[in-house]
């Protein structure tokens, strides 16, 4: 990204965002329901898709994204802009998305009523919806965990967003290295995760840096992965129709748009059996704008049904991406737009804080943990 989605600093607590309820040693969970397996390997059909039509760039607006610590990505080249335009995609029919009432900002908040930077804060971060993640490899409460969350969005009538985060081998043994031992364990895991969601509406967005950071695995680990992932998202689609799953497809500022759909075709992204499309920027800078010319041009290298989408995580881009490509809490950023399922842009189906801004990449604050004089710059 040029650092990898999130840095993970204990099992049980994803970093730069809300984490979910952790492991209580409880019992297992219920029993899920029964998931085919599909062979490894073995391809999603791809829906063809209809005879192209050009997109237009986005509009020169600025939105946010986040970063944090891991291995230097190489930058691709940069995605023209001046594509034509499709016509707008109907919006979701919930527009609402989902603040969990438990995350670091939030118990910061509450803890400092009279901390002169409180109502910054809050206002401007904690009061707005985030991810919640899951990035601990905890098979006997997985499913409880994640249902807490999508039943408190149901119980609202908002959207939730939660990220599965535990791919065997993430960031490469970096710093958010951990995950499942294996990719069997892993497909159990989904299964479990899968059986949580419910029956309302959620975004998943599956597995940052699990596609856009394969180049480390060898080429048979990059393919069982990739088939693994596309098992993932049909897992999760059939568990729940109304789940809409989104692909890694990295950032404007890392592969070029068709290394990367290449990959994602791998991976499953352009079958409507898995997948509703790809997610980017998540934990980096890179400005809406770029973010949105770049998915554009991944989706239309990727193929499939027109009905694919992108999200793009805004949490931090409100200045963009910094100009040395600093990734470790730089100086200068904001926050950037704020959350919605309704962006008015063609194929652009949300902005999401998926990486909770004033959460540390490790420079400003130990990494993962809430910091706030970062969240304050960020904010104000």
């Amino acid at each position: 990204m040029v650092a990898a989605a999130s840095v993970v600093v204990a099992v049980g607590t994803a970093t730069g965002m809300l984490t979910a309820l952790g492991d209580d040693g409880g019992g297992t969970d219920e029993a899920r329901p029964e998931v085919t397996r599909s062979p490894r390997l073995q391809s999603l059909p791809v829906v063809p898709s209809p005879s192209p039509s050009a997109r237009p760039s986005a509009s020169a607006s600025s939105s946010a994204s986040a970063s944090v610590p891991a291995p230097a990505k190489k930058a691709g080249p940069s995605p023209s802009r001046k594509t034509p335009e499709a016509k707008s995609r109907a919006a979701p029919a919930s527009t609402r998305l989902y603040r969990h009432p438990e995350s670091q900002v939030l118990d910061w908040v509450r803890a400092h009523p009279d901390d002169p930077r409180q109502d910054v804060i809050r206002s401007r971060i904690a009061d707005h919806p985030a991810a919640v993640w899951f990035a601990d490899y905890t098979p006997s409460t997985i499913t409880s965990r994640v249902r807490d969350v999508t039943s408190g969005g149901a119980a609202e009538g908002r959207v939730p967003v939660v990220v599965p985060y535990a791919i065997p081998d993430r960031d490469c043994g970096g710093h958010s290295q951990g995950g499942a031992p294996d990719l069997d364990a892993y497909d159990d895991w989904i299964d479990l995760f899968a059986a949580g969601l419910g029956s309302r509406e959620v975004v998943v967005v599956l597995e940052p840096d699990s596609v856009a950071q394969a180049e480390c695995l060898s080429a048979g680990e990059r393919a069982d992965r990739f088939a693994s992932l596309a098992r993932a998202g049909r897992v999760l689609k059939d568990a729940n129709p109304h789940a809409r799953v989104y692909y890694d497809a990295g950032h404007s500022g890392w592969h070029a748009p068709a290394k990367q759909a290449g990959w994602l075709k791998e991976a499953g992204a352009a079958s409507a059996a898995s997948s509703d499309g790809v997610f980017s920027n998540v934990s980096n800078f890179h400005s809406t704008a770029d973010e949105v010319a770049y998915d554009r041009a991944v989706l239309d290298a990727l193929g499939g049904p027109e009905s694919l989408g992108a999200v793009i995580d805004t949490s931090r881009n409100g200045n963009g991406a910094p100009p040395d490509g600093e990734w470790c809490d730089p100086a200068g950023r904001k926050v950037g737009r704020t959350p919605t399922l309704s962006t008015g842009l063609g194929r652009i189906d949300a902005y999401l804080w998926v990486k909770l801004p004033g959460e540390s990449d490790g420079c400003k604050g130990r990494p993962g943990t809430f910091t706030p004089s970062y969240a304050y710059d960020l904010a104000r």
